[in-house]
C-alpha cells in the first residue's frame, strides 16, 4: 500500500477505494460519474469482483478506462492487485500519470474490504436506501474507516420507506468525521459536477 500510494502522489493522481454492498449501485454511480464529470477529469477504473468481468465491460462502454481483477474466492482486493490493475491500463494505453482520478470498485462485501490499505488517497462507502438505515451499525469497522459515506439510490428511498435522518445519525455515530452525501445515478440527484463529490 506504501508503495502504491508513493506512485499515485508521485503521478498526482487522486485515488478513490470505493466500497460497499453487492448490488448497491457502485458501478451506475461510476457509470454516471462518468457521464457528469467525464469531460472535465481523465479518469480511469479498476474493478474487483470474484468472478466475470460485467462491471468492467459496463464502464468501458460509458467511456471510461477500466480493468477486471477477478479475485476468485477473495472477498476483497489487496494493495498488490491493484498495483497489476494500474500495470494492466498503462498496457492498454492509460498511463497513471495522465490521470486525474483512478477509482476502485472493491468487491461488493461490507466487511473484508475495511481493513486493507491500498494506497487510496479517499476512502468512500456507498449505502444504498435499499439496505436499510441499521447498515452502518452492523458493519460500524466498514463505515469508520470512510472518508466519505454516499447514501444512494435516494430515489428510491420514498418507496422503501427509508428514513433518511435515522441513517444519516448512525453514520455519524460510528463515522463522526466522514462527509455525508445523498445522490443518485438514475435521476443525477447529488451527482452536479460529479468529480466534486470525490
Amino acid at each position: 500500500a506504501a508503495a502504491n500510494r508513493a506512485r499515485f502522489e508521485a503521478a498526482g493522481v487522486r485515488v478513490v477505494n470505493l466500497l460497499s454492498s453487492p448490488g448497491s449501485g457502485k458501478t451506475a454511480l461510476l457509470e454516471r460519474l462518468a457521464r457528469d464529470g467525464g469531460s472535465r477529469l481523465a479518469m480511469a477504473v479498476v474493478v474487483g469482483d470474484l468472478a466475470t468481468d460485467n462491471d468492467a465491460r459496463r464502464l468501458r462502454a460509458a467511456g471510461v478506462p477500466a480493468v477486471q481483477i477477478t479475485t476468485g474466492q477473495a472477498c476483497h482486493l489487496e494493495a498488490t492487485m491493484v498495483q497489476r490493475g494500474v500495470h494492466e491500463l498503462a498496457h492498454a494505453g492509460t498511463a497513471l500519470a495522465d490521470l486525474d482520478l483512478l477509482l476502485i470498485e472493491n468487491v461488493g462485501n461490507l466487511v473484508c474490504p475495511a481493513a486493507y490499505d491500498l494506497g487510496e488517497s479517499l476512502r468512500v462507502v456507498l449505502l444504498s436506501v435499499t439496505e436499510g438505515e441499521d447498515k452502518p451499525l452492523k458493519y460500524p469497522a466498514t463505515f469508520h474507516s470512510a472518508d466519505l459515506v454516499l447514501i444512494g439510490k435516494i430515489d428510491l428511498s420514498e418507496a422503501t420507506g427509508f428514513d433518511r435522518v435515522l441513517a444519516r445519525r448512525n453514520v455519524e455515530r460510528v463515522a463522526p468525521n466522514a462527509r455525508i452525501l445523498e445522490v443518485s445515478a438514475r435521476s443525477g440527484a447529488g451527482m452536479e459536477g460529479g468529480e466534486q463529490l470525490l
